[in-house]
């Protein structure tokens, strides 16, 4: 068993942990060329070639109310991402962007680059990439579910657990109420 971490972007985070938690592949992908669709196909099929059956996933989630010019890609990235893993019958979790944040942190509104030293500190993981180091803290994150799922307890911080409980256990989503017209 591995415990795997995706981080989709244009050039995405894959990690895949031991069952020890030692770091067994950490790296960037990006899929072939510049131009889409053959890019996102080829990095989809990248990433599925790196996901082994009995692996534990944990992918980053969709950053709601992003913007900018590659937030299209990102999403389309994303659902290509799990329609494959579905496609293979891989079973995942998604973790927010800010989840992964606060799990790494104990804040999840800190910025990419504030969130170097809290990696290092916690799990002695380094990378130059900051969609490795997200992909890593997911891997953690799969690690941890899986810990839970088998013992039924939680040994870390008060800030990871919630983050932990929140994956396993999601608040419905309650629809919000429309304005009145005046």
């Amino acid at each position: 068993m591995r415990f795997v971490g995706i981080d989709p972007s244009t050039k995405t985070g894959f990690v895949a942990l031991d069952e020890q938690g030692n770091v067994l592949k950490a790296k960037e992908l990006t899929g072939v060329g510049s131009v889409d669709p053959k890019r996102m196909i080829t990095l989809i099929d990248e990433i599925i070639s790196h996901v082994q059956p009995d692996d534990y996933i944990v992918i980053e989630g969709f950053a709601y109310g992003a913007k900018g010019q590659g937030v299209s890609f990102q999403y389309g990235l994303g659902h290509g991402i799990r329609m494959a893993l579905a496609r293979r019958k891989f079973h995942y979790y998604e973790a927010t962007p800010a989840a992964v944040k606060k799990f790494a942190t104990g804040k999840g509104n800190t910025k990419k680059d504030e969130m170097v030293l809290p990696i290092y500190k916690h799990w002695g993981f380094e990378h130059s990439s900051d969609n490795v180091r997200d992909a890593y803290v997911m891997a953690k994150i799969a690690q941890d579910l899986f810990f839970v799922q088998e013992t039924n307890s939680y040994n870390g911080f008060h800030y990871q657990a919630q983050v932990i409980d929140a994956i396993l256990n999601p608040k419905p989503k309650v629809p919000k109420k429309k304005k009145a017209k005046a």
